[in-house]
């Protein structure tokens, strides 16, 4: 019974590795539709390793490593093949010159500082109730949720048409990653309406946006999670 209550979690934490990791492959092949819902599972499963790991009092530091390391591969890894998948039909050309490489690899620099905020965020015992820099979870749904959206919807060809912009918002998303901005974290310090508003103001902008625009809404609720970050900035301690 110990057995099975200490590992538990951790028993989460290798499903959301392996949903992943089929995520990941999936895309490659090019079967977004179902790398959208390994990453859904992966979400979910990443909210209930935790969970289950307070409830049943099994928090250890191979849990926290494992979390880290499965993390790395669901939502480090998949959000840089999918910027990869953006930028390959573009070859080696930029600015009208021919490159010695292929300017897909570049995407994999939101892999590399996924890999990095996972490193800074098991380090950093500031990052209770709200965390540094946006979460490796959130990025590869922006991410992920822009090209999803692009190839079901053809929403955003402006930026899937331009390989500057595809880079710039590349290095956008590599700096958030490991940037000093505060985010509002789904903790609760307390239960006061006052201590709560960020959150609140969150929750129910987000669900208007994806009643609103579906789809397209996806990406648009990670940008408004930044935007609400940022204006709520002072509350976040």
């Amino acid at each position: 019974m110990n057995f099975i209550k200490n590992n538990l979690a951790n028993a989460f934490t290798l499903a959301n590795l392996f949903s992943g990791s089929i995520g990941v492959i999936q895309l490659l092949a090019g079967n977004y539709h179902i790398t959208a819902i390994c990453i859904i599972i992966s979400l979910i499963l990443d909210f209930f390793d935790g969970f289950i790991a307070r409830a049943m009092k099994s928090n250890s530091n191979l849990g926290a490593q494992l979390d880290s390391l499965a993390d790395m591969v669901s939502f480090g890894l998949l959000p840089g093949i999918a910027m990869y998948k953006a930028l390959e039909p573009f070859g080696s050309q930029l600015f009208g010159t021919e490159l010695p490489f292929e300017i897909k690899y570049l995407g994999l620099f939101i892999t590399l500082f996924s890999c990095l905020r996972l490193a800074i965020f098991n380090l950093d015992e500031e990052q209770t109730y709200y965390f540094k820099g946006l979460n490796t979870p959130s990025n590869t749904i922006l991410i992920f949720g822009l090209y999803y959206a692009f190839l079901e919807t053809e929403s955003f060809r402006f930026l899937f048409e331009n390989s500057l912009l595809l880079i710039i918002l590349t290095v956008i998303s590599s700096w958030i990653l490991v940037s000093p901005v505060k985010m509002i974290a789904m903790k609760f310090k307390s239960m006061k309406l006052e201590d709560n508003y960020p959150k609140i103001a969150l929750l129910i902008g987000a669900v208007l946006i994806l009643i609103l625009f579906k789809t397209v809404g996806i990406p648009l609720v990670i940008l408004y999670y930044i935007l609400i970050s940022l204006i709520f900035q002072k509350q976040l301690k």
